[in-house]
């Protein structure tokens, strides 16, 4: 079972930049079926997930699984940054037309490690990039304003896993 308690036709949303354990996160908690994630969407239509210019065919492609995902009630998570507020609503909106609780899962992970982590990531991120994205986070607060019924920060999570709480 996941760390979240998520209803099984919950629409979730991983927010966080690159390299702060997104991807991780969901294959350790989540079944592969019920991960939406951009990189692999990306891999499908361009056969290589690092090929930025595929990014708006990978969001085509990601937006209509999910969609489908949510239409049929299943646990939908979308593995992607959404750190952009114009990058959520899509999914607000869909999740509100199939009637399906939302969940952010909030990736409130120190600068220094989340540098730390994408460097030793097979697909490394400029460093510039990964700082531009970390002050993105919006706050738990903006995201419960944007729509969001459930925020979950994910070092509560983590302090949680690790004390077995």
């Amino acid at each position: 079972m996941n760390p979240l308690n998520l209803p099984a036709d919950a629409a979730c949303a991983l927010i966080g930049p690159p390299g702060s354990g997104k991807s991780t996160f969901a294959r350790q908690h989540f079944k592969p079926t019920e991960i939406a994630s951009s990189d692999f969407c990306r891999a499908l239509v361009a056969d290589d997930e690092n090929d930025q210019s595929a990014t708006g065919d990978a969001f085509e492609v990601l937006h209509l699984i999910v969609d489908k995902r949510l239409a049929r009630g299943r646990l939908t998570v979308i593995d992607a940054t959404n750190l952009r507020s114009s990058d959520r609503p899509w999914l607000l909106e869909r999740a509100s037309h199939w009637k399906r609780p939302t969940t952010a899962v909030l990736f409130d992970v120190p600068l220094s490690t989340v540098q730390e982590q994408n460097a030793g990531r097979t697909r490394v991120v400029p460093r510039d990039v990964v700082t531009e994205f970390h002050g993105l986070l919006p706050t738990v607060d903006q995201l419960h304003d944007e729509g969001w019924e459930t925020v979950h920060l994910v070092s509560t999570l983590t302090r949680r896993s690790r004390t077995g709480r």
